[in-house]
């Protein structure tokens, strides 16, 4: 496995999560098991991490603390396609990188902006990533699923498979 990824796959991993913007983030927490919430990506940087930014004092923060593996689900299905991204996380408290992915829409979650106390960075260092993407409209992935039920065959929904990180 290399060290960082591809100048292609990077370029799919960066393509897929642009045009959703918004992940599944999943945690694992031994007394409850897996938590997961939404999340709106800041950035994916060159080197394919996936910036967010968090509160410090979250539960998500504190789950990282104790286990910092997590894992990320980016859904499309309006395009059918799906990636789903295992990684390592770290919080970030680096100012000069908040101001650089700082957005208006941040500032819903922190009304102090880059002043706020409790602003941090949530820093995911992807490990695995797996993606389906059918590549078709939806009449056409409608059309070979009705196909499949006729003749009796797996339907034809695309492609899968992983990204190598």
């Amino acid at each position: 496995m290399s060290t960082h990824p591809t100048t292609e796959n990077l370029k799919y991993l960066r393509n897929e999560i642009n045009e959703v913007k918004t992940a599944m983030l999943t945690t694992y927490n031994a007394a409850r098991g897996f938590s997961s919430r939404p999340m709106g990506t800041a950035d994916v940087d060159a080197e394919g991490n996936i910036w967010f930014f968090t509160n410090e004092h979250s539960e998500k923060a504190s789950e990282i603390s104790v286990e910092n593996s997590v894992s990320l689900t980016y859904s499309d299905p309006k395009n059918h396609t799906y990636l789903s991204i295992i990684g390592e996380a770290v919080l970030v408290d680096d100012k000069a990188k908040m101001k650089e992915l700082w957005n208006p829409f941040v500032k819903s979650f922190f009304p102090e902006g880059l002043e706020d106390p409790e602003l941090m960075l949530l820093k995911i260092t992807p490990t695995d990533a797996e993606y389906w993407d059918s590549g078709s409209s939806s009449m056409v992935v409608l059309f070979n699923m009705l196909k499949a039920v006729v003749t009796g065959h797996r339907a034809d929904v695309g492609r899968h498979g992983t990204i190598e990180l």
